[in-house]
């Protein structure tokens, strides 16, 4: 495991954590190179715990031995705090980052075989709302996760940040568009609840009342909620009954109090 002093932020072996702040440009380049990236011992002590592996580690010299356990075989870059700052836009205040290997998702039959509990994100596409409801699936037993085809992505830094590196905790992967989504969660005799305003919808509290078995909570996008065909799949529409002429919470919350009522 080399420790290799750099000083140049320009050096091509940084390339991996050069201009974070770019959001569409890390969108491209880190799905498309196979990598993602990990902030703070915690997360990326999380994301190794998982059996994910690290292409290399930046860190500032006070953070280098809190570093080095979690390397493995991997460089370990370290800068100062000038440099780091003028790679990633931001003060870097967290310990280090890890450009990580992104890991291949498994199927959708095999992360939600023995589920009782699922999470299901169609189409959100605020990262932190995503780290939210990882957190949430983690902390109120959720068995496993799974994002739409178009969810913002789960490893992105900012979702894994939100997450508290739970995103490596909580079994996911993504779903194939609706009706082949809702077929694999009928083999596996899951029972699908969508959250979402309709006048035939039932409340959380009858609903969590006559639990099935197996259910898969559904919630959709920030703006529009779920799609027609996501609602169309539903076995039950369930709401989370308001007051003060609120109609809905923040789907991050939304995803807290369903799990919680269901767990």
């Amino acid at each position: 495991m080399p420790v290799i002093a750099v000083d140049d932020p320009a050096d091509p072996r940084l390339a991996d954590y050069r201009d974070l702040t770019d959001v569409a440009l890390r969108r491209v380049l880190e799905p498309a190179g196979g990598l993602y990236m990990a902030e703070s011992a915690k997360v990326i002590s999380r994301a190794r715990a998982a059996g994910h592996r690290p292409r290399s580690l930046l860190v500032q010299e006070k953070w280098l031995d809190d570093a080095i356990p979690l390397a493995g075989d991997a460089p370990v870059y370290v800068v100062s705090d000038a440099v780091a700052e003028q790679l990633t836009g931001y003060a870097v205040h967290r310990g280090a980052l890890a450009a990580m290997h992104r890991p291949e998702l498994p199927a959708p039959a095999d992360v939600v075989a023995g589920s009782r509990l699922v999470l299901i994100l169609e189409d959100i596409v605020d990262h932190t709302n995503v780290g939210a409801a990882f957190r949430a699936a983690a902390g109120l037993g959720a068995d496993a996760v799974l994002v739409s085809e178009r969810c913002a992505d789960p490893l992105y830094r900012r979702s894994v940040r939100v997450s508290m590196g739970t995103v490596f905790q909580v079994p996911w992967t993504r779903l194939p568009a609706w009706p082949e989504a809702r077929s694999i969660l009928g083999d596996a005799g899951i029972h699908l609840a969508a959250l979402a305003l309709a006048d035939d919808a039932v409340s959380l509290e009858d609903f969590a009342a006559a639990r099935p078995e197996r259910v898969a909570l559904l919630l959709g996008s920030e703006g529009d909620g779920l799609s027609r065909r996501a609602l169309a799949a539903a076995d039950t529409v369930v709401t989370i009954p308001m007051a003060g002429g609120v109609d809905s919470l923040n789907v991050a919350a939304a995803s807290a109090v369903a799990l919680w009522a269901l767990r």
